[in-house]
């Protein structure tokens, strides 16, 4: 496995964390495959969820160890009824029985993220088998959005040789108002300091500093209004965040278009936080970057919440679900 010089710092700095992944997709080769390069780097503890004898027995014909590996089969696990009776107490006021309680408990998405929520597991990386919503839900549900009154979005992190970027919303949020791109812009940067990144936040349309007109440029000059406000805040101005836009994704990129169309801006021509406008604008973005440009991406990556659960691409390669591993484990 060949992984830039980036991504092997972010896998050192996750094996410090010391922290406990579940990964509810042991059907998945790929996911038993990178359980067993996350375990053997010492990136993470790995909690698999399925079959025990299917994957041992896997691990075994290929001569892997499974230290820092342990297998969990639901149906039988003795937590059951103690994660059944939890999520009946945080679901009954929605109208959630005890017996759907019961049969949801079992969903394997449900139970790791159950496993959070009783502190048996820091984190949690599915959607190799899984839909978008598949994941979120259960993390909506039951572990809850760390800020009250935000919205829970996604970002990217895109690695291009060594350097890291970090695109967002791409995967949540289809068309966020004004409040929301602002936080989202907030949350990108906060994520983005998880990974020793010093945020210049672009708020990006397909206009910069007013040379386009329109309802949506509109839309991201309010955002940028309303961020930079929040960033003069006690909780954010000791951060080191820098913010502007509304700008044009080559005037945040490229040094010499960024003097040009946003003189005077220190995020122009530096940006590493991409925030867009739209989630369409979004995931086209990445998705062009990844297969044209090259770039490594990993995610989406769930921001917002009371702890990390991650979103995989059902495309996704064995080297992309190590990475998101390590990342789950920075958020913690």
């Amino acid at each position: 496995m060949s992984y830039s010089n980036y991504l092997k710092s972010l896998l050192e700095k996750a094996g410090t964390k010391n922290k406990t992944i579940v990964l509810p997709e042991g059907e998945d080769v790929r996911v038993l495959e990178a359980a067993h390069i996350a375990a053997s780097a010492k990136a993470a503890k790995l909690v698999i969820l399925g079959e025990k004898a299917e994957i041992e027995a896997y691990f075994s014909g290929r001569g892997w160890e499974m230290s820092g590996i342990e297998v969990i089969k639901p149906e039988t696990s003795p937590r059951l009824p103690e994660y059944t009776k939890l999520l009946y107490e945080l679901r009954k006021d929605k109208g959630l029985s005890e017996e759907d309680a019961a049969k949801l408990a079992l969903n394997y998405n449900y139970f790791g993220t159950l496993m959070i929520k009783s502190g048996h597991a820091d984190g949690m990386v599915s959607g190799a088998n899984h839909s978008t919503a598949d994941t979120v839900r259960p993390a909506l549900q039951i572990i809850k959005s760390a800020k009250k009154g935000r919205s829970v979005s996604s970002f990217f992190l895109l690695v291009f040789g060594d350097t890291p970027y970090l695109l967002s919303d791409c995967a949540i949020v289809i068309d966020p108002s004004e409040r929301e791109m602002a936080d989202i812009a907030l949350d990108a940067a906060e994520s983005a300091l998880k990974f020793g990144m010093t945020p210049k936040v672009a708020m990006l349309s397909y206009s910069t500093f007013g040379s386009g007109k329109g309802e949506r440029v509109d839309k991201v000059k309010k955002a940028v209004e309303l961020a930079k406000a929040d960033l003069q805040t006690e909780a954010y101005k000791s951060l080191g965040i820098e913010l502007d836009g509304e700008m044009q994704a080559d005037a945040a990129l490229d040094e010499v278009v960024g003097r040009k169309k946003a003189p005077g801006s220190n995020v122009a021509g530096q940006a590493n936080v991409l925030v867009f406008p739209s989630l369409e604008a979004g995931n086209i973005g990445y998705k062009l970057l990844q297969r044209l440009g090259g770039c490594a991406a990993f995610g989406p990556v769930l921001q917002g919440l009371n702890a990390p659960v991650s979103d995989l691409s059902r495309g996704a390669l064995v080297e992309d679900i190590v990475g998101v591993i390590a990342i789950t484990c920075l958020q913690a």
